[in-house]
């Protein structure tokens, strides 16, 4: 892999050690490409944290790539037949990365990987606090750091 997308895989990390969310991590790491600020990265990927509202779905690292994949090659502009091969191409992209992840990591899903086990409540949207011990049971900085790899690696490929 190129050395400048080596790079962001582990901007993707210290993003996310700074506190920020997984989905905000990876997006922000890859968003200058897409003529995005840091800004606006961490506030198109700000929902998605906690597995989407922090109610352990779908994995915000995870969440971040689906983005980044919208922002490469999303559907515009066209007529509808344009339309449809590029949404087409999209899903496939998406669906690709997202298995690539789901073999990696074992799963997709927030709750799974964090090995949390039966119906996450709803109405818990306070985030954990951020310290050494929060660190040091979650895998999140691992998953990160796939997700943004997973998205470098796609696009030293392309």
């Amino acid at each position: 892999m190129k050395p400048e997308l080596e790079e962001r895989v582990q901007r993707a990390v210290e993003i996310f050690m700074q506190g920020y969310g997984c989905s905000q991590s990876v997006i922000a790491a890859f968003a200058d490409l897409y003529d995005f600020t840091d800004e606006q990265a961490k506030q198109i990927g700000a929902g998605f944290g906690g597995g989407v509202g922090r109610m352990r779905m779908m994995c915000g690292a995870v969440s971040g790539i689906v983005t980044l994949v919208g922002m490469d090659c999303g559907q515009v502009k066209g007529d509808a037949k344009k339309l449809a091969d590029d949404k087409a191409h999209c899903y496939k992209v998406v669906q690709e990365l997202l298995a690539k992840s789901k073999e990696e990591n074992g799963s997709l899903i927030c709750a799974e990987l964090l090995g949390i086990e039966g119906p996450v409540p709803m109405g818990n949207f306070v985030p954990d606090e951020r310290n050494a011990e929060y660190y040091r049971k979650r895998p999140c900085a691992a998953k990160v750091e796939s997700a943004a790899r997973i998205f470098a690696e796609y696009l030293d490929e392309r």
